[in-house]
């Protein structure tokens, strides 16, 4: 049965109205109409206006039963109540629905409440701020080759393109790779052309221009340094102090963010850098391309002009937590004394990765987007949720409502 049949079913059966149901969850007539009959909740605050009808039925006298049913968190209690009926199982990857939509709502911050802070025993968020020293940095077998992978580039000069949706951690793999250098006293140049109005092409901004990545490496040599005034000259001036602080014992990493937005000029121009800036047979320089996946479709594809480029780049994808999302989520509560039994059902787990499977329009395959960032703002929603209706802990009924 769908859910808005059933609730208007419950809300007839305690003789609830939708103007009353208006009055007492603060939505608008038109909301609570839209809600009942047609099972479309608000986009923003639908964790408040889930939590606000399950109080109202409640009041009107509606059971556990009732509630999850609805798929809503059943009344609040110390424990389930007994014979109470078995959470709905989550979703699998092929009968997901949600859509790219979804998930660029779910990079949008979501704090947790006061209340949910208070009821899970928390001092504050531990989705903010939440990477302090490199033993923060979660470990799964994609990190610690990408980890391993960023470091090899800068020892002995390599070409990588790290790869990740928005939210997959890659900026905060760069900030741990310049914290181990620093830690372990590596004689390491980390060199970040600025990419603030960055774009892919000068219709809409401004590209990153070969010349601009000279400019930058300069002055991470010689911030004191006069630029020549002629392409050829700076370029010159470039290789010359590159040359003079390796025979120094000095390692340099060129690491270029956004890189999906790179020029294909200006990627062939990279592929030079290696084959130019050189010491006899030594590289001067390697290059990390940090980039979201229209890198990768770019080096994968048929286009001619990239094929150089794509033989000696080697492309490191950061891959999703799935099999590792209990065990992620186990080290962020870790930090607060917490495990993360106390605060999800065993069920909760299974519930957060089908939420989190993206299924393209005209496909019948899913794609995963259990990465940390849509992990924290999902976990975060449930954990209100769950605060709100005053049940324990998170479970699949609380994921699934958010």
């Amino acid at each position: 049965m769908p859910l808005h049949t059933a609730l208007h079913r419950t809300l007839q059966a305690h003789g609830l109205s939708q103007r009353q149901l208006a009055r007492q969850t603060g939505l608008s007539l038109t909301a609570v109409n839209a809600i009942v009959t047609r099972g479309h909740w608000p986009q923003r605050g639908q964790a408040a206006a889930r939590a606000a009808f399950i109080q109202a039925l409640r009041q009107a006298g509606a059971t556990t039963a009732e509630l999850r049913a609805l798929a809503l968190p059943p009344a609040p209690s110390t424990q389930k109540a007994a014979g109470a009926p078995t959470p709905a199982a989550a979703p699998s990857p092929t009968s997901d629905t949600s859509t790219g939509k979804d998930y660029a709502m779910l990079l949008e911050n979501t704090p947790l409440t006061r209340a949910a802070l208070k009821h899970f025993g928390l001092p504050r968020s531990p989705f903010v701020d939440d990477i302090q020293t490199r033993a923060d940095v979660f470990q799964s077998a994609a990190t610690r080759y990408a980890r391993a992978a960023l470091l090899d580039s800068a020892a002995h000069h390599g070409f990588m393109a790290l790869v990740g949706e928005s939210g997959a951690g890659k900026t905060t793999l760069v900030l741990e790779l310049q914290e181990r250098i620093r830690e372990e006293q590596k004689d390491i140049l980390v060199i970040k052309p600025y990419t603030l109005g960055m774009e892919a092409s000068d219709t809409k901004g401004k590209t990153l221009k070969t010349a601009q990545i000279a400019e930058a490496v300069i002055y991470a040599l010689d911030p004191q340094a006069r630029l020549k005034n002629t392409p050829q000259a700076r370029f010159r001036q470039m290789h010359e102090l590159l040359r003079a602080s390796r025979r120094a014992g000095r390692r340099h990493l060129l690491v270029i963010d956004e890189a999906h937005c790179l020029p294909v000029a200006t990627l062939k121009h990279l592929k030079r850098f290696l084959d130019e800036l050189k010491d006899g047979l030594q590289r001067l320089i390697g290059i990390a391309l940090i980039a979201q996946p229209e890198l990768r479709q770019l080096l994968l594809s048929q286009n001619p002009e990239v094929r150089e480029v794509m033989q000696r780049c080697e492309i490191v994808e950061l891959e999703p937590l799935d099999a590792d999302l209990q065990a992620y989520l186990d080290h962020k509560f870790a930090r607060f004394g917490l495990k993360s039994e106390q605060v999800f059902e065993p069920d909760a787990f299974d519930a957060l990765r089908a939420r989190l499977i993206h299924v393209p329009r005209g496909s019948k395959t899913g794609i995963s987007t259990c990465y940390p960032l849509a992990v924290h703002n999902l976990v975060a929603r449930a954990m209100n949720g769950a605060a709100a209706a005053g049940w324990p802990k998170v479970d699949a009924q609380c994921v699934a409502g958010v």
